[in-house]
């Protein structure tokens, strides 16, 4: 199922979850000018992980922030936050007054163009707790973002614009996953910034 004439008051799960799109929060321009000092200013890595018991690095880029050294594990790998840039607070303060709800830390995601995306998983990592909401802010290309529910394996997809804003929230990491197909007709990169809150103690402050 596909989903046409957004409103941010309006669930877009079926059951078991909270899921709402704002659409672009930010204007083309000022899309386009966080976009570039994403790209230029972020020290971005190849994301890595253990599958299968075998360590594997995707093509896709990753980088991670938070207001304390946070440790963050997910795929057997584990990641220390970097303190927040300018344009990062900037565009937490505006995250957070939009959905009302705070959060401590960021996973920057980097999509080169349509041959790199995410399969299916749930952001369901203990160091999140149970259930914490995600605000997912994109910048860039325009791309699928899909919905599948664990049991019923009902499925539902939208397209996440530039600039635009998406909450996940109540208990849809427990019963949904969620993933970025790929697609060859992509050829622009994609940067999206993931708003957590990590619940367990950070390894150390900042100095």
């Amino acid at each position: 199922m596909d989903l046409f004439g957004y409103a941010p008051t309006r669930n877009l799960l079926p059951y078991d979850g909270e899921v709402f799109y704002h659409g672009p929060i930010l204007n083309a321009h000022e899309a386009g000018s966080l976009l570039h000092a994403l790209l230029t200013k972020v020290p971005w890595k190849n994301d890595e992980g253990v599958f299968y018991g075998k360590h594997i690095i995707a093509a896709r880029k990753v980088a991670w922030y938070g207001d304390l050294e946070y440790a963050y594990t997910y795929s057997g790998t584990t990641k220390q936050a970097l303190p927040w840039t300018h344009e990062l607070l900037s565009i937490r303060n505006l995250v957070e007054e939009r959905t009302a709800i705070s959060f401590n830390s960021c996973l920057l995601n980097l999509y080169q163009d349509g041959s790199e995306g995410m399969g299916w998983h749930s952001d369901d990592e203990k160091s999140l707790g149970r259930n914490t909401p995600i605000a997912s802010l994109s910048f860039g290309a325009e791309r699928k973002f899909s919905f599948r529910h664990n049991q019923t394996r009902e499925s539902l997809s939208l397209v996440l614009e530039n600039g635009s804003l998406l909450v996940m929230q109540g208990t849809t990491q427990t019963y949904w996953q969620h993933c970025v197909p790929k697609s060859k007709k992509i050829t622009m990169p994609r940067v999206s910034l993931t708003f957590r809150t990590i619940v367990l103690n950070p390894t150390k402050s900042r100095p």
